[in-house]
């Protein structure tokens, strides 16, 4: 189960958009992390590698942790709010949901559960 500290370090991070960070710092070396129901991306490695060039695609982010987090044991629940600026200028505005399995301070599965209108794809 994390800590507070814990959480709230790794939430500074991601606000920061530290977000390739949060990954090396805060994820088991075979992590997975899971979009809706698309099959999951597996390794830190991978998932730093994801998470870089999702972020080179972008020309502005603001992360935005919405309170309460919810902890049930090992299990996390964090709303967040992204909002960012694509290469073409438009905004996009993303809610979602991080469901997370963490193994004492570090997440071991992540999924994440939000509306794919949000992204204008459908």
């Amino acid at each position: 189960m994390p800590s507070a500290q814990t959480l709230d370090a790794f939430i500074a991070l991601v606000e920061r958009n530290e977000h390739v960070q949060a990954i090396e710092r805060f994820y088991v070396p075979g992590a997975s992390m899971q979009e809706n129901d698309k099959p999951p991306r597996v390794g830190r490695d991978t998932l730093v590698e994801s998470e870089r060039k999702a972020l080179a695609g972008m020309h502005g982010l603001r992360s935005t942790c919405i309170r309460p987090i919810f902890v049930s044991g090992d299990h996390v629940v964090i709303r967040w709010l992204f909002e960012f600026r694509r290469p073409d200028g438009t905004a996009v505005r993303l809610d979602e949901l991080a469901y997370q399995r963490w193994e004492g301070e570090n997440i071991a599965q992540e999924k994440f559960f939000y509306d794919p209108a949000q992204m204008g794809t459908g």
